[in-house]
């Protein structure tokens, strides 16, 4: 039996013009009409584009899927599976860690109203760091294109993070310069290939006061928001020792106003 193009569409679910990719690539040989040019599929026309429907649902392209059907012998099509494989391992494991930040990223908007302008002393995380923005410029060097544009892949694994020298914290003798940049927790950091080298560096663990503050605005930024960090410092005999680290939890709109609520560690002694 045969059956026209337009039925063996509806049957199989798919587009005429797939079809026709199909007949161009050898894949299928449609009997033509001399007189009317219709074409004319046959049962074996079919159970050949049902196979390529079975590629289709590993993810091949139509492509690969035509060379599959019409031109791999049984070793290529064991490495075809093969390489398939190894890419949907891969794929799988991005998925996991996309959902595992998804769930990071949930809880930090929950605590990112529940710990607001609370202080606590906690050893902060180990991170590594990119800063590519001093107060409100980007560096522009050509020679760290290729590193910014690596760090932006990492997103949203990288976060948006910020650094606070320790001479310009709040009552100490700088003018309150910040550097803004991305950061990757260690765990994340496996993931990729981070090479830690200047101006890549790694922050360690380190006994901090911590907390969460919010700013509200274009440009509101500034070092002053961690002044009730210091101040709690100082009421409990705590030394500041080294620069504030800190990154963006969640920007939101409140009040007709963007606002960023940001998580800060101060190393203290």
């Amino acid at each position: 039996m045969r059956y026209r193009i337009g039925d063996v569409a509806r049957m199989l679910g798919i587009s005429a013009d797939l079809l026709r990719y199909y007949e161009k690539k050898g894949v299928v040989h449609p009997y033509k009409d001399a007189q009317n040019n219709y074409r004319y599929y046959e049962a074996w026309d079919i159970s050949t584009l049902i196979e390529c429907l079975w590629f289709k649902n590993f993810d091949f392209g139509m492509e690969e899927i035509a060379h599959i059907v019409s031109g791999d012998d049984y070793d290529a099509l064991s490495q075809r599976m093969e390489d398939k494989a190894e890419e949907l391992e891969k794929s799988i494991r991005r998925q996991q860690l996309l959902l595992r930040q998804m769930r990071v990223h949930q809880r930090d908007m929950k605590r990112a109203r529940e710990e607001l302008g609370k202080c606590d002393v906690v050893m902060s995380h180990p991170v590594i760091c990119y800063m590519n923005r001093h107060n409100f410029a980007y560096d522009d060097d050509p020679a760290l294109t290729g590193l910014s544009q690596a760090w932006l892949r990492y997103m949203p694994f990288a976060r948006r993070c910020f650094e606070i020298r320790l001479n310009d914290l709040p009552g100490q003798d700088g003018a309150g310069n910040f550097s803004w940049g991305m950061c990757l927790s260690t765990k994340y950091a496996r993931e990729f290939p981070v090479l830690v080298q200047p101006p890549v560096t790694y922050l360690p663990p380190r006994r901090c006061v911590h907390s969460i503050f919010k700013s509200a605005g274009k440009d509101a930024f500034s070092p002053i928001h961690l002044q009730f960090l210091m101040d709690f410092a100082a009421e409990n005999g705590y030394q500041v020792c080294d620069n504030a680290y800190g990154n963006l939890l969640c920007s939101v709109l409140e009040d007709g106003a963007q606002t960023g609520y940001f998580e800060v560690w101060i190393p203290i002694e």
